[in-house]
């Protein structure tokens, strides 16, 4: 019996191989989810905070200061391989990816530079809300949840589809947190 696991493997493995027109037209869908899902964290956070009475942990003038700056650094690492990947034919969309391995770059230092590109801006966002659910709870859960669906599911897709290649890479690379040297 295949596994719900193993299903999906095989659905992002079948897709990637698809006509690009056909990868091209998920592409929007996928950024709206991720997008929505996002937002979801967000609202969900806020309500949190208003629900447990948490405080703001940081006021304004100084949040926007403090949150300005992971946000800053959150539209470079995310935009980089978001533009490095429509270079290479493909988007940030696991329906759609790139036909060949994404190895320079910040995928020279860390194998997912998006998501840990969008955990830092989770983070900056709470700061900049001031909200200890977002900061604190929500983007470490974020962040959870990424390292489960990204070792079970989108690795053992890479696995499949790129073979060795992928797999000198995994073992060279870590997953999101850069080391300062190659």
């Amino acid at each position: 019996m295949v596994s719900f696991k193993d299903r999906w493997v095989e659905l992002l493995y079948q897709a990637s191989k698809s006509p690009p027109k056909r990868r091209a037209l998920v592409t929007p869908v996928g950024i709206v989810f991720w997008c929505s899902l996002t937002a979801l964290l967000v609202f969900a956070s806020l309500w949190v905070d208003g629900l447990a009475h948490f405080p703001r942990f940081v006021s304004p003038p100084l949040s926007f200061v403090m949150g300005s700056i992971p946000l800053a650094l959150w539209a470079f690492v995310v935009g980089w391989p978001v533009v490095r990947f429509f270079k290479a034919r493909g988007s940030p969309v696991p329906l759609n990816p790139p036909q060949e391995l994404v190895t320079t770059g910040l995928y020279a230092y860390v194998r997912n530079p998006m998501v840990s590109g969008w955990l830092i801006g989770m983070f900056g966002l709470g700061v900049l809300l001031g909200s200890i659910a977002l900061t604190f709870i929500f983007t470490p859960l974020f962040a959870i949840l990424n390292m489960i669906y990204l070792q079970a599911i989108e690795e053992r897709e890479l696995e499949k589809k790129f073979g060795e290649e992928y797999l000198r890479y995994k073992e060279k690379v870590p997953m999101f947190i850069p080391r300062l040297r190659k």
